[in-house]
């Protein structure tokens, strides 16, 4: 959905109007980060007895190069030129590098993986963190408000998970200016407290905080621990680029965004040089007297908001993850009858909200979530840099020479970062990674399964033509009718069919087979949806193509058939579906433990039903049994 009609005068009218609405939806993860991340890099300086000065120097400089390097450099002007037809997105990148390299699976896969299982933990600790952090504004305005922090904290999650079913469109509007406030507001706060003390401007110069690096790489690393958690929402920005394309989010992060940060940065950062003893929480503390309640309240609602950017994102890689097969398949509802972005996946909802929940009793403060904070995106993005050089080495859509030394370089450092979160490891660091492990066991566990499944179809299945021809030979009795049969694969004659021929011993006058396809493109329009092919018996073949991006749905796909001669009303025709109950066997390639999990992920699948869009009422379901 790329809207990059602008005249040469400048950008058009809607260019401008998407990058407002981009505000809302796209940077409210990055924007929370100065609630927290000056004082988390801040904290082992302060804790080792360092000198403030020369750290909050070095800190600032190394915020303004994360961001300038990082998420201007590497996401905003080299990967939203890796877009697949307008989609960004780690799963979009695989399918990018997957075609370019002309092969399948493999190492390419298997990153992707790991990136889309790092950013599901992202999804639940961004929330948890982001919330906790802004309530504890409220310690600034009166500490007797200490301990209601976490209850309170926990019903503005829980509410917000709650009302995930709605969708976001009632309320999107609203998000684009209250963040644009935020945003305005981060400038002012910074832009009057960087004249508390105007040496604050040199960290401009990266030198200072290479000179950190140089002097004392311990604390160093811990300090970049800290610094890191300012870029935590560069991912986001890659993932939702589908949503508003890539020119308005450009123009939405060089001119709101980016500056807003960099001014409030440089603000605390003068502000902890002139007032010391504010290092302890520099944001809430740079306003003073009646300012800090709507401050706080402010931050509270731009937190809700930018966690749910984050859970939409975390639905969005779940749509994308069913469909090249890597997760189950789960109860998609559309949230929006005119945006096809909103969706809503109420397993991954659930999910999301029991381990948001879990996060927020553990860990209590955002200064202890911090340490869990950082190596969940930092993994994302380390898999996001590897792709990156692929792509853009095969691609050749920038000049060689200059991308993949830059690329090279953002990686070096992302590394740095990552041995710098590596060290939070025991102190809640585990927990991302524990769940992108747990993830990515689910996913490979997935794989295998449905691998191992297709194997032994295939080997027990007749094929479907010389069946047809046997059959038109020795020809069943017919029935009025159309009958559709789902299948895997178009070569093998569906289960349903067998079991149908077998007790009924009757097929319909029409017989039309349909595959449902995933291509690697993310929407496909109606006139490229079928291939239809006529076959003996007067059967017809119909293999329905899906973006990656779009549900399933066969009466969509049946209607489109007309042109090629095959009129059929989907209300009208009788659906057959097998239904396969999987046992265990002891002579699976799977061990035991992965076969019982397979068996409890297909059990808990969405129904083909649900899943395709077949009107319930016209189902016939054959079941029978079969074993890995």
């Amino acid at each position: 959905m790329q809207h990059e009609n602008a005249q040469q005068h400048g950008p058009s009218k809607t260019t401008l109007k998407l990058a407002f609405a981009s505000i809302g939806v796209v940077f409210g993860d990055i924007g929370t980060s100065p609630l927290y991340a000056m004082r988390e890099a801040l904290d082992p300086v302060v804790a080792a007895g360092g000198d403030l000065r020369a750290a909050v120097l070095g800190v600032a400089s190394l915020l303004i190069w994360a961001l300038i390097l990082i998420v201007t450099l590497k996401y905003v002007v080299f990967l939203m030129r890796a877009d697949n037809k307008g989609e960004g997105g780690i799963l979009s990148l695989v399918v990018l590098v997957e075609t370019l390299l002309r092969k399948k699976g493999g190492i390419v896969l298997a990153l992707g993986m790991i990136g889309a299982a790092f950013f599901f933990g992202d999804a639940m600790i961004t929330p948890a963190m982001s919330v906790l952090s802004a309530v504890e504004g409220l310690k600034v305005v009166n500490e007797g408000f200490a301990p209601y922090i976490v209850p309170l904290t926990l019903g503005i999650l829980v509410t917000l998970f709650l009302f995930q079913y709605k969708g976001t469109a009632g309320v999107a509007q609203l998000f684009a200016p209250i963040t644009f406030v935020w945003f305005l507001t981060l400038g002012v706060m910074g832009g009057v407290h960087i004249f508390d003390d105007l040496e604050i401007l040199y960290a401009f110069n990266p030198a200072y905080g290479l000179s950190m690096l140089i002097d004392r790489p311990g604390l160093a690393l811990l300090v970049f621990g800290g610094v890191f958690l300012a870029v935590t929402g560069g991912e986001a920005l890659y993932a939702d680029m589908g949503h508003f394309g890539p020119k308005p989010m450009r123009i939405a992060w060089l001119s709101v965004v980016f500056p807003g940060l960099i001014l409030n940065y440089l603000g605390q950062g003068a502000f902890i040089i002139s007032h010391p003893h504010a290092v302890e929480n520099p944001f809430f503390l740079m306003v003073s007297g009646w300012l800090v309640v709507p401050l706080v309240i402010l931050a509270m609602v731009v937190t809700v908001i930018a966690s749910q950017a984050v859970i939409t994102g975390a639905f969005s890689i779940a749509q994308q993850a069913m469909s090249l097969g890597l997760f189950p398949r789960m109860n998609i509802t559309h949230t929006s009858e005119t945006e096809h972005g909103q969706i809503y996946v109420a397993q991954i909802n659930w999910m999301l909200l029991v381990g948001v929940v879990i996060l927020v009793l553990v860990f209590k403060s955002s200064n202890n979530l911090a340490s869990a904070y950082g190596i969940a995106v930092n993994t994302s993005m380390v898999v996001d840099s590897i792709l990156a050089v692929i792509f853009f080495w095969k691609s050749r859509t920038l000049p060689r020479w200059f991308v993949i030394p830059s690329i090279m370089l953002i990686l070096a450092i992302e590394l740095v970062f990552l041995a710098a979160n590596g060290l939070k490891l025991a102190n809640g660091g585990y927990m991302p990674v524990l769940l992108g492990a747990t993830i990515i066991m689910l996913m490979f566990t997935w794989m295998r399964g449905r691998q191992a499944l297709a194997a032994k179809l295939r080997k027990e299945s007749v094929e479907l033509l010389p069946l047809l021809e046997s059959l038109e030979r020795r020809q069943p009795t017919r029935v009025a009718g159309a009958a559709v049969f789902l299948q895997t694969d178009p070569v093998y004659a569906p289960s349903a069919l067998m079991h149908n021929l077998k007790h009924n011993r009757v097929l319909h006058d029409r017989l039309v087979f349909v595959t449902a396809e995933t291509t690697s493109e993310p929407r496909i329009d109606n006139e490229n949806r079928v291939r239809v092919k006529q076959l003996p018996l007067g059967a017809w073949l119909v293999e329905a193509r899906f973006g990656y991006m779009e549900q399933p749905d066969v009466p969509k796909a049946l209607r489109a058939c007309a042109p090629f001669g095959l009129e059929i009303d989907p209300r009208q025709a009788s659906y057959f579906l097998g239904r396969r109950v999987i046992r265990m066997s002891a002579r699976s390639s799977l061990p035991f433990w992965q076969q019982r999990l397979f068996i409890m992920m297909a059990n808990h699948s969405a129904r083909a039903i649900e899943f395709f869009r077949i009107p319930p009422d016209r189902v016939v379901e054959l079941g029978m049994q079969m074993s890995v």
